[in-house]
């Protein structure tokens, strides 16, 4: 792949600022092209939880893929901050995953017995010991699992600060249109966005639920992405405060230092519906007054609602077209895109401006969907 200095990410949600942010401090210039304002699609709906060993507790590729993009986080976010100027509320105050039936209890210990073998900070709670970590549980509850790694970012302040980081390192131009087709023109490419055309030496595409409407010249098919909704509570917190990510069967509460706590999330299949709805947010208010029961005296501050990428397998797609040249694909991340940024980035600058393929790209290949 030749050595782009020129390129456009389609997308600006925080994988796509996440990669603008990369390619600029390694000397690309970039436009982002995008028809909403930066982190206004599934991003402004994400609680920013940084839970690998509970979102791919059972193992196999994507844990060793969140894994690895959270031992980048602290330098991501540092590098953020410094290149921006732009604070980032960002805890690495672990994670309580909580067991309030046997059954519940014994998947929990497989994974601490899955972690002990990594060498992972994971604690095994007794139902005493859970209720001492975190007293306003629920009493039925009968345990837990204490991962001490865990942590939590705020996604919009993080999106935020990658964009303006990505400005402060040179040309990053953000373009207004819904990207609809890429094609080869010349020695580079176009991207066409309604009435609009844009043309780079490289393009990548990061546009979320919507990558799979990108027309992309000579491939067999659309990338098989699907939106999956995800509602999400903010609630103002009365009394003290929850010590850290509290994860149930049901729902998973996050605490921010000022008194808010993010209630989340529903998981529906409804298409590129983006409503909040009164079912969904009925059954996270029941979720979390079952989880702790103190969120009966919480008070509603914003119900918010986004469009996961979902890919058929579960992984994301990164990595080169097979049918275009410098063309990307970063899209598929479904509920870790916060957590995947730093990786997704670093990946996708390599390949974009170095030509160098890691290996975990193998897992990611969008290949595996056919001639894309």
């Amino acid at each position: 792949m030749p050595h782009p200095s020129d390129v456009i990410v389609i997308g600006a949600g925080v994988i796509g600022c996440a990669v603008a942010a990369e390619l600029a401090r390694r000397g690309a210039a970039v436009q982002i092209v995008d028809d909403r304002p930066p982190g206004m699609g599934a991003t402004q709906a994400s609680a920013g939880v940084l839970a690998p060993y509970i979102e791919a507790r059972e193992g196999g590729p994507l844990l060793e893929l969140t894994a690895r993009s959270l031992d980048m986080f602290n330098a991501f976010v540092e590098r953020t901050r410094m290149d921006s100027g732009v604070a980032v509320p960002y805890h690495r105050t672990g994670t309580l995953d909580v067991a309030r039936t046997k059954g519940s209890m014994e998947a929990l210990s497989a994974t601490a017995d899955l972690l002990a073998g990594r060498g992972i900070d994971a604690r095994m709670l007794d139902a005493d010991q859970v209720r001492t970590e975190e007293p306003q549980l629920s009493a039925d509850a009968i345990g837990g699992l204490m991962i001490r790694t865990h942590g939590f970012v705020a996604a919009g302040e993080l999106t935020t600060a990658l964009l303006a980081a990505a400005r402060a390192h040179g040309v990053v131009r953000l373009e207004t249109g819904r990207a609809r087709r890429v094609a080869q023109t010349g020695t580079g490419l176009i991207v066409e966005a309604g009435p609009n055309a844009f043309h780079a030496d490289a393009v990548v595409v990061a546009a979320g639920s919507w990558s799979g409407q990108i027309e992309v010249e000579g491939a067999d098919r659309p990338l098989p992405v699907r939106p999956v909704r995800g509602q999400l509570l903010q609630l103002t917190w009365c009394g003290a405060l929850l010590g850290r990510v509290i994860w149930g069967e049901h729902c998973y509460m996050v605490p921010w230092r000022d008194g808010t706590v993010l209630v989340g999330a529903t998981v529906e299949e409804v298409g590129f519906d983006e409503r909040t709805t009164v079912a969904g947010l009925r059954d996270l208010m029941a979720a979390a007054c079952e989880l702790v029961p103190a969120t009966r005296n919480a008070s509603l501050v914003a119900a918010k609602v986004g469009l996961r990428p979902a890919c058929p397998d579960g992984l994301p797609v990164i990595g080169p077209s097979a049918v275009m040249p410098n063309l990307i694909y970063a899209g598929g991340h479904y509920r870790n895109g916060i957590l995947l940024a730093p990786l997704t980035a670093a990946l996708v600058a390599d390949a974009v401006l170095e030509g160098t393929m890691d290996p975990l790209l193998e897992l990611t290949r969008p290949q595996r969907f056919g001639q894309l």
